[in-house]
């Protein structure tokens, strides 16, 4: 799902895409917003803190 909607955001980089399929996200949330893991934007991990949107982390790593 989540390699889709990178590859709709012209992400084209296939070891970026691979790395993204491949990481866990939900197990890098808490439980709170665990149905929401693979969704493409930034989510509270607690602490004031947030998961960066998969797309911007994909866009950094793919420059």
């Amino acid at each position: 799902m989540i390699e889709r909607r990178l590859r709709e955001r012209d992400i084209r980089d296939e070891d970026v895409l691979a790395a993204m399929a491949k990481v866990p996200r939900h197990e890098f949330v808490p439980a709170e917003v665990l149905e929401e893991a693979y969704a493409d934007r930034p989510l509270p991990i607690g602490y004031g803190q947030t998961i960066s949107q998969p797309y911007i982390v994909a866009l950094m790593t793919e420059l």
